[in-house]
């Protein structure tokens, strides 16, 4: 990918709109992540209005983590709705081999094409069918190398039709048939609650109105390199936090072009 910056650029020209149906633990970081990097987030899981918002939003993130029936049944509604009118969403298939009830969900959700899948590893060799996988994963917390589920991400977009994000040490995004590597990112980053869930909404302000593996790649390389960022600044966690969040509203595209460490795969 030549220029990167310039899918940041342009998502932040729009200034999507994006309806996240997300977990209790993430809604405050993944809102705070979508303004500084300027996008416009709403955090909207109500069954009676869920289907009706996503008809509004430029974008849609999905995110399992801390679901109940009715929170399911406002995804499943939202993400028809998205489907229907071609809205681009993202799926977070948090810790989904770790319960029938979680591996049911995640199938029903699949079925309803999302444009994007955002997993660990764990998560995407499950929801990908890998046997032995059920059980895989640590919480939310994944026990495999993303090099252990290249071949189910790539099997899983081309069944499902998503582009499939494998993020870890160095992610691997794939359509099914491209495939790249972003290398961008900082060990501190997993010490921060919630920094996964928030790239999910991340990828959805890119894809509003933009080619979909290349505004996939594009965002991870931009949350990557923010931590890096932070990182260089930070003491821990805490200072962290606050560090990510001024490195992602000061990021512009010419410095996201230069500093974003893409090679195919």
């Amino acid at each position: 990918m030549e220029d990167p910056g310039q899918y940041l650029a342009a998502m932040r020209q729009t200034a999507p709109l994006v309806h996240n149906i997300t977990n209790y633990v993430a809604m405050n970081v993944m809102a705070n992540v979508l303004l500084a990097s300027g996008a416009s987030p709403a955090m909207v899981h109500a069954r009676e209005e869920a289907a009706e918002f996503a008809g509004l939003a430029q974008a849609l993130s999905i995110n399992i983590g801390t679901v109940s029936p009715p929170w399911a049944e406002a995804m499943a509604a939202a993400a028809k709705v998205a489907s229907a009118q071609g809205t681009p969403w993202v799926l977070d298939p948090v810790a989904v081999g770790a319960t029938d009830y979680r591996r049911a969900l995640g199938a029903r959700l699949v079925e309803l094409r999302p444009t994007a899948i955002r997993g660990n590893a764990s998560e995407i060799l499950a929801l990908a069918g890998e046997a032995g996988a059920a059980g895989a994963g640590k919480g939310a917390d994944s026990t495999e190398s993303v090099e252990t589920a290249e071949g189910a991400a790539r099997a899983l977009a081309r069944m499902s039709g998503a582009v499939v994000a494998v993020t870890g040490a160095v992610d691997f995004v794939t359509d099914g048939e491209r495939a790249a590597r972003v290398a961008n990112g900082h060990a501190m980053m997993p010490r921060v609650t919630a920094l996964g869930c928030s790239l999910t909404g991340l990828v959805a302000a890119f894809l509003a109105g933009q080619p979909r593996f290349e505004a996939v790649v594009a965002a991870l390389a931009y949350f990557g390199l923010a931590g890096e960022s932070a990182g260089a600044s930070a003491s821990g966690p805490g200072s962290f936090q606050v560090a990510f969040l001024d490195a992602l509203y000061a990021i512009d595209a010419e410095a996201l072009s230069a500093g974003a460490r893409i090679e195919s795969a």
